[in-house]
């Protein structure tokens, strides 16, 4: 893994953290207004995660920090990991708005287990929970299994939905209804190196511009996560494929009547596997 490609995703998460704060998308003030706010992506996982009370959850990925907060809101103490420290400092600011039990630290996903034994914070959870976008800022899933593996407790479980290989394989550029593969579907050493000041949500009054632009993706089967939890001692548990995403990737995408920020295909939804969850177990 080169380092190279940590540090162009941390510039670029950095400033586009500092445009998703601002963002009518992420509304990051209704989470300080309504105490009782739960994200649109918590609420999906809701009834797959059960009863979070007294839980010590480890979010890792945990960009703005509002599904780190949503999971404290059900119960749980949670520390929220990002590898862009822009983004947890804007965490950080929000929880202690609020007042959950919430707290942030920046760190690779490789390094957690260090990073968060060299601050004093636990490095034995309940639950680690990865929300939708965050393994395909992995170059290595086999590693990321191990680093899940090694930050649970004996009976933990690891959570994760997440954005679908085949949906990600997809070419989101094209203009008709047709689902044709041109990018990985399995990964790969190098990862696809993209030059875009672009971002998944509109900027609000006053956001700055992306200048760090360059950023680096792989995919990984759903094979290969699949074995790599399992080769990490850890226990599969659910495994469920939905033709339903929080991101409108294509723009024959319609969100889902009665499902909050839930986007499908507006024609044969049953075509594409949206997204995946996951749920495995460590043995206790």
């Amino acid at each position: 893994m080169e380092q190279r490609w940590f540090v162009d995703n941390a510039a670029n998460w950095d400033q586009r953290a500092l445009v998703h704060a601002t963002s009518p998308g992420y509304n990051l003030d209704s989470y300080v207004a309504d105490r009782e706010k739960i994200s649109a992506t918590v609420s999906f996982d809701r009834s797959d995660l059960g009863d979070l009370t007294g839980v010590n959850g480890v979010h890792l990925q945990c960009h703005l920090g509002t599904d780190t907060i949503s999971l404290a809101r059900l119960g749980a103490t949670m520390t929220g990991v990002d590898l862009s420290a822009g983004s947890v400092a804007i965490a950080a600011d929000l929880a202690a708005r609020t007042g959950d039990a919430a707290g942030f630290m920046a760190s690779n996903v490789y390094d957690a287990p260090a990073t968060l034994r060299e601050a004093g914070e636990l490095t034995s959870y309940d639950l680690v929970y990865t929300g939708g976008g965050a393994l395909c800022w992995l170059p290595d899933i086999a590693a990321w299994a191990r680093i899940c593996a090694e930050l649970l407790a004996p009976g933990g479980v690891l959570h994760v939905r997440d954005f679908h290989p085949v949906m990600l394989s997809l070419d989101a550029e094209r203009d008709d209804d047709l689902l044709v593969i041109t990018e990985p579907y399995f990964q790969t050493v190098e990862p696809n190196t993209w030059d875009d000041g672009a971002t998944y949500v509109a900027a609000g009054e006053g956001a700055p511009e992306i200048t760090a632009t360059t950023s680096h993706e792989w995919n990984h089967g759903i094979g290969e996560i699949v074995q790599a939890v399992l080769d990490a001692g850890l226990q599969l548990e659910l495994l469920r494929e939905d033709r339903t995403t929080g991101w409108a990737m294509l723009h024959t995408m319609v969100e889902v009547p009665g499902l909050e920020h839930e986007y499908e295909l507006a024609e044969g939804p049953e075509r594409l596997p949206a997204t995946f969850t996951l749920r495995a177990r460590r043995p206790s």
